[in-house]
Formats: structure tokens, C-alpha cells, sequence
């Protein structure tokens, strides 16, 4: 729900994450955060800072190209935006975007944000990309910000089926940097491996949130498994642990994208959101990450 006398507006946007300390923003620090927040505040004249709800918070490194967050403004502010010109509010502030914003940085799309929508409480679920170039793929140096070269030839066969055991709604504990009062529980609904035509491999990873470093953890498991170092049990007897896991590598940041968040239809937006927040008694309660 929109702050009183504001309008909520949807923000697709895309980033290249390797000259930001993540998304969050940080004193002292370059984050995507701070970059898009100091732009609104600059085009709309407004006397506190903007302040921006992101439907997944990634880490340093990491890349988006389905990012999604939402603002509450000043509705006088934005129909201000146009100006002279025909465009729409949402249109003006694209292209306003688009000439004070750093290279690494798109905001792709502007929208008034339907009743109950909330970029962060509101998704069913956010889908992530992993590029891993093993010995057999090709190794463009075009890709080396968004692509991670290893040594070790990986069998994708075992991969995938380490990663199969490892869905549905479980505590990953093991595979997450706990965070005070948050839950570690989640519910993983995919994690595949293909090789794409180059050779390289792409692991997708979907569930209806994440926890810190969950994503790179999980596929640093399975990547021993490829590596024939692990059998292909182990991931999952991982996860029967509370604690986190120390022998999983957490993967290098800048193979992963954040590349789509899916919500319900609009009807169904208010009360997803509303079921995100409550805290479940048992087995837990995701927090959208």
C-alpha cells in the first residue's frame, strides 16, 4: 500500500554489478541503491531522499537484468516530469532516467503500480542465472564480467541430479550468511543445469525467495558434486544441518543474474503480500530477498 497522498510506481530495471558493493545502499559505498535513489531525488526536487523497495537485495557483484522495485512520489513531482512534452509522467521519468543515470544502470520501464502491489512482499518468486565455463566451453573474454571460469570439467548429468534433491520447502541453513531474526527456511522450486550451445553451463535457480548467498552457495554444492569430488547424496545431507555449512564454496559473485521476479495477477497482489509478511509457526517464513 502506498504511503497517503502518493502514488506507487513499478520500476523494471537491469544493472551490471561489478563496480557496486550490491544493491543495499552503504555509506562510502557505490551500491545500484544509492546511484538510482540520488537520481530520483535529483529529478524530482525532493526534500528527503527516495526511498526505493526492491524485490531482490543482490550482493556485490552480482548482476540484474529482471530487477523490480517500487516508489511512493509526490504526485504533483511527477506529473511535473513531462513538461512541455506529450509523454506520459512514466515516460518522462524513463528518459530522464536514461540521461543522469551511470552506464551500468537501465531503468527499462515505468508504471503506475496496481492496488496492493509490493515489489518486495508481493512476488511469487524471483529466477536467477549462474554462467560457469568448464575446460569444454568456450571462453569469450566479452562474457568475463557476467561469466566464471573454472579449471575442473564438470559433469552436468551428476549436477543435476545433486541439485534435484535438494527441492521444496526446506530450512537452507547450510547453504545461508544467517542474518538476525531472519528465517532460513524456503522454498526451492527449481535448480538446473544446462550447457548452453558455446559449451557454457547455465544453472537456473528459482524459489520464492532467498536468503544471503543462498543462491551461489548452493550452486558451489553442486559443483563439487560435478567435479566428481562429492557424491551426489551430499548437498541434501547438507542440508539436514541448522547451521551453516563451512566446506561449500561460495561461488565468485559475477556469474550470477538476477533475471526475473513473477507476481500473481492484480487481484491476487494484496493478498500475497499480506500472506509474505505474516510469519509462518512451522517450519517458517521466508523473508523475500
Amino acid at each position: 500500500m502506498s504511503e497517503a497522498g502518493t502514488v506507487r510506481l513499478r520500476l523494471d530495471l537491469a544493472y551490471d554489478g561489478t563496480d557496486f558493493s550490491g544493491w543495499a545502499a552503504q555509506p562510502g559505498r557505490r551500491t545500484v541503491e544509492g546511484v538510482l535513489a540520488s537520481a530520483l531525488t535529483t529529478l524530482l526536487r525532493a526534500a528527503e531522499p527516495v526511498r526505493i523497495t526492491v524485490a531482490g537485495r543482490t550482493d556485490a557483484g552480482v548482476h540484474a537484468r529482471g530487477q523490480v522495485a517500487h516508489v511512493d512520489l509526490d504526485p504533483i513531482a511527477l506529473a511535473a516530469l513531462p513538461g512541455r512534452s506529450t509523454r506520459t509522467p512514466e515516460g518522462a521519468l524513463v528518459s530522464r532516467l536514461g540521461g543522469i543515470l551511470p552506464d551500468d544502470v537501465v531503468v527499462r520501464a515505468v508504471s503506475r503500480a496496481p492496488t496492493g502491489f509490493d515489489a518486495r512482499f508481493a512476488a511469487l518468486h524471483r529466477r536467477y542465472l549462474y554462467r560457469l565455463a568448464d575446460p569444454d566451453a568456450a571462453h569469450d573474454p566479452l562474457r568475463r564480467r557476467d561469466t566464471v571460469s573454472w579449471r575442473r570439467v564438470l559433469d552436468v548429468g551428476e549436477m543435476n541430479a545433486a541439485s534435484r534433491t535438494l527441492l521444496g520447502l526446506k530450512d537452507f541453513a547450510a547453504f545461508c550468511k544467517r542474518r538476525e531474526g531472519a528465517t532460513t527456511t524456503r522454498t526451492l522450486l527449481e535448480l538446473s543445469w544446462v550447457r548452453l550451445p558455446d559449451g557454457v553451463l547455465a544453472a537456473t535457480v528459482r524459489a520464492d525467495a532467498f536468503c544471503h548467498s543462498m543462491v551461489r552457495s548452493l550452486v558451489g554444492a553442486v559443483v563439487a558434486v560435478g567435479e566428481g569430488r562429492r557424491d551426489v547424496r551430499w548437498p541434501a545431507r547438507l542440508q539436514e544441518r541448522t547451521e551453516r555449512a563451512g566446506e561449500v564454496l561460495v561461488m565468485p559473485a559475477r556469474g550470477l543474474s538476477l533475471e526475473e521476479v513473477v507476481y500473481p495477477e492484480d487481484p491476487q497482489l494484496a493478498a500475497r503480500a499480506d500472506r509474505t509478511r505474516a510469519r509462518r509457526d512451522a517450519p517458517g517464513s521466508p523473508v523475500a530477498r
